[in-house]
């Protein structure tokens, strides 16, 4: 559902992150939520693209939901 969010332990101690790289969904979403724009936050991480901020804004919206966790499996 999340192709560009990844969950490592050994990375950000298991924060979910972009792609597996050292950037977290919530920095980008804090960036987002300041009034950043794609273009700075691009300029200033030059290894994300538009859709590694709109991927993180859409996992940021689907986590507040509470109704779904996209890493958790359902109770059998």
């Amino acid at each position: 559902m999340f192709p560009r969010i990844t969950v490592d332990p050994a990375i950000l101690r298991g924060r979910p992150c972009i792609r597996g790289m050292r950037i977290s969904v919530a920095l980008v979403v804090n960036l987002v939520a300041n009034g950043v724009s794609n273009e700075e936050i691009v300029r200033e991480y030059p290894e994300l693209t538009n859709e590694d901020i709109q991927e993180s804004l859409l996992f940021a919206a689907v986590l507040a939901q509470d109704e779904f966790h996209p890493f958790v499996s359902p109770a059998a």
